[in-house]
């Protein structure tokens, strides 16, 4: 892990991906620009979510856009 905010800990990978959801970019295309599937980008959404404690993609996306992390 990278970077630490109020005891969450998110890597450059997790801001990333934050960083294409905010540009408006759908999960799959995200998932094609990082070389990954998008049923994985899904589940590190989750993931990101669960560990800031935010219940859906846009208020994770918010978060680290508060917090000027992407």
């Amino acid at each position: 892990m990278d970077l630490l905010t109020e005891g969450v800990e998110l890597s450059h990978a997790d801001l990333a991906l934050l960083a294409e959801l905010a540009k408006g970019v759908t999960v799959d295309r995200v998932g094609r620009r990082l070389d990954i599937s998008g049923r994985t980008v899904r589940r590190r959404l989750r993931g990101i979510c669960d560990r800031i404690g935010v219940a859906t993609a846009i208020e994770a996306v918010a978060w680290a856009a508060r917090r000027q992390l992407i």
